[in-house]
């Protein structure tokens, strides 16, 4: 699931095989930068942002340069050894390859890909929010962003990527299984919204590094979640059968027992 953890692991993949490199040819494959040739541009660094992964260029004339992507729910990066075979994706997915001397890079179903001078990122990223597992992780401000909308749904704020950049529905669920809190509570009725935030960003961080994501301590298949996936199974803390429903425009887990609704709020459909 490319969820902020996720993004932050793959921009480290690509720092690894690219970084200090001068590009020795690029192919692009979405109408909008078709003709676009990196070759003899240098790899400054590879960053992630959220959910969003900037890799940072020098032109020849050193000017500054990023090549924005966001991979949603089924982009991906891969690094493969000159000569090695593609063996990530479909052929028919690849949307950018970057050679260097050491690495080849290929990006499969990126969306939003995009170049652009680096002092322009904020165009694209300027509205997120505190990044979980960024430098600028202020968990008071995100706090602030929750609480703009109290009537909001905190299963719809924690989505919300201009309150906290990084969480995505696995996160989501299980923030709030572990925190006991219903998805369709109200964000002005959760007790303690610092709490919330805290634990998602620990449960991101204990997950950067690594590609198996668990919020149980456990990395073994079939274990490795409270309740995200595991709709009618039982439920790890008191057996109630684990429910999925809509909300907004994503699906959400939770235990009917273990996650009350608060007094006002409206229960699933």
């Amino acid at each position: 699931m490319p969820e902020g953890d996720t993004v932050w692991n793959t921009a480290r993949v690509l720092h690894r095989a690219l970084a200090g490199a001068r590009l020795t040819g690029s192919d692009f494959r979405v109408p909008r930068l078709a003709t676009t040739d990196l070759t003899g541009w240098t790899v400054r660094e590879s960053a992630s942002r959220g959910k969003h992964l900037l890799l940072r260029l020098a032109a020849p004339d050193d000017a500054s340069w990023t090549l924005h992507s966001h991979l949603r729910m089924d982009g991906a990066w891969r690094a493969y050894a000159p000569g090695e075979r593609w063996s990530g994706r479909p052929a028919h997915l690849i949307r950018v390859v970057l050679r260097s001397p050491g690495a080849v890079a290929v990006g499969y179903h990126l969306h939003e890909l995009a170049l652009l001078p680096t002092a322009a990122e904020a165009d694209l990223v300027g509205h997120l929010g505190p990044d979980l597992l960024g430098p600028d992780w202020d968990p008071a401000e995100a706090v602030q962003r929750l609480s703009v909308h109290p009537e909001q749904t905190i299963g719809e704020a924690l989505l919300d990527q201009r309150n906290l950049a990084g969480v995505g529905n696995l996160y989501k669920c299980e923030v709030l299984f572990l925190r006991g809190v219903s998805p369709w509570t109200p964000v002005g009725a959760v007790p303690d919204l610092p709490g919330m935030v805290a634990l998602a960003q620990r449960l991101l961080a204990a997950n950067r590094g690594r590609w198996t994501q668990s919020t149980t301590g456990s990395l073994h298949r079939g274990q490795t979640s409270y309740v995200y996936g595991r709709r009618a199974q039982p439920c790890r803390r008191c057996g109630t059968a684990i429910g999925k429903e809509e909300l907004g425009e994503r699906v959400t887990y939770w235990c009917p027992l273990c996650q009350p609704e608060q007094p006002g709020t409206p229960p699933p459909d």
